[in-house]
């Protein structure tokens, strides 16, 4: 995920343009439920079998609907999609991957995306996940972006999956009630991951979680937004996406839809249900200007403050689980010095954290070649060996 230049947008003069939420979801598995102010975090809400996938063979597929909470404490509906294969045995490993969601609407969410025909939304990489199945892990893919698809909004994501564990542990018939833990993610997916392990000690205090495994990660929102400045960029359409995500999280604090000028709403609406390809078409090598009504800005600090709020590197507490923790060092995408100091952060309050340099410019190449020891640390932790430490 990218943040851009949004404060120029969300600090511009002008305007009154109500946020623009998704298309409701046809399927009424996916929806909000009235009484939700009874339940519990992670409370199920319901289950169901999805049909067998060709690409995950001797695999059942199950949803899970759960009570969660969203960025302002309130009580909302999240779905995660389960892949059981028959080599699991009782009570054997579960792991919760965060998989990278960039959308704003219901065509991106994870189960979704697993059964679509359509080329630009096909899982390519998912048939490799046949090698968690094969060693009969249980494996949970949340739909991290909540029911509003807030892409951006990182809190949330990780209050989703902590939630998402919850819930799949207390589905009888998956087996998983007392399954060791483990979660993994990658760039945005990192993101949640991240956000689950240091929200865990406060948020879900009782779940055991052997460790996470997170790569990528932009720790810091704020940086990637001074980083990409006002200048045209070849992705600014998922900065775009993200601060349309953070203003439907945060439609008080964030009203970024009132400072589009017609050519920004024109690509609002483009977008307000697109996923990756689509997004990234509607702002290509665009800029803030581009979509801004004036180039006056204000010192909006409780804008800022929304960007701040989700951005780890600035969260005052900790994961008290191992970590594993992969990045280039020369990563264009997300700055790596809110990394550095994440993990400084971390190790100071006694965090077993693993950190490990993939020399390699690109984003998602380091994801390709962290992977393996990604998991293979997460394999180990699944044993109950002592996590080690390069702090």
């Amino acid at each position: 995920m990218v943040l851009g230049a949004l404060m120029v947008l969300a600090t511009a003069q002008g305007g009154n343009s109500a946020p623009l939420y998704p298309a409701p979801d046809p399927d009424p598995f996916y929806a909000q439920s009235p009484d939700l102010e009874d339940k519990e975090p992670g409370e199920v809400l319901g289950v169901r079998a999805l049909p067998p996938l060709a690409i995950f063979p001797d695999t059942t597929v199950t949803q899970v609907r759960f009570r969660s909470t969203n960025s302002l404490g309130e009580p909302i509906v999240a779905t995660t999609t389960v892949l059981t294969p028959n080599a699991h045995r009782p009570d054997g490993p579960l792991l919760s991957f965060q998989h990278i969601i960039n959308g704003l609407g219901s065509e991106c969410s994870v189960s979704r995306v697993l059964y679509t025909k359509d080329p630009n939304l096909i899982v390519r990489e998912a048939p490799g996940w046949n090698v968690l199945l094969q060693r009969g892990w249980t494996v949970a893919l949340p739909d991290h972006l909540g029911p509003q698809f807030a892409y951006g909004a990182a809190k949330l994501g990780g209050q989703i999956t902590l939630d998402g564990i919850r819930a799949v542990k207390n589905v009888r018939e998956l087996r998983v009630e007392k399954s060791p833990t483990t979660m993994i993610g990658y760039s945005g997916g990192g993101m949640a991951t991240a956000w689950a392990a240091a929200l865990q000690p406060r948020y879900a205090p009782e779940l055991e979680i052997a460790g996470a495994a997170m790569g990528g990660v932009p720790m810091n929102l704020v940086k990637m937004m001074e980083g990409l400045g006002l200048n045209a960029h070849p992705v600014f359409g998922l900065a775009l996406a993200a601060g349309l995500g953070l203003e439907r999280e945060y439609p008080k604090r964030f009203p970024l839809s009132d400072q589009l000028n017609d050519r920004g709403l024109a690509a609002r609406a483009a977008m307000a249900n697109s996923c990756t390809n689509d997004i990234l078409a509607a702002g290509a090598g665009r800029g803030a200007m581009d979509f801004a009504k004036t180039t006056s800005m204000i010192n909006d600090a409780d804008a800022r403050a929304v960007v701040e709020e989700n951005s780890l590197e600035l969260y005052d507490g900790a994961p008290t689980i191992p970590v594993f923790e992969w990045h280039s060092p020369i990563d264009g995408l997300v700055p790596v010095d809110a990394i550095v100091n994440t993990n400084r952060h971390w190790c100071a309050e006694g965090v077993r954290l693993q950190a490990e340099q993939i020399p390699v410019p690109d984003h998602l190449t380091a994801a390709v070649l962290g992977i393996p020891q990604a998991l293979g640390w997460l394999d180990a932790r699944f044993r109950g060996e002592p996590a080690p430490s390069n702090c």
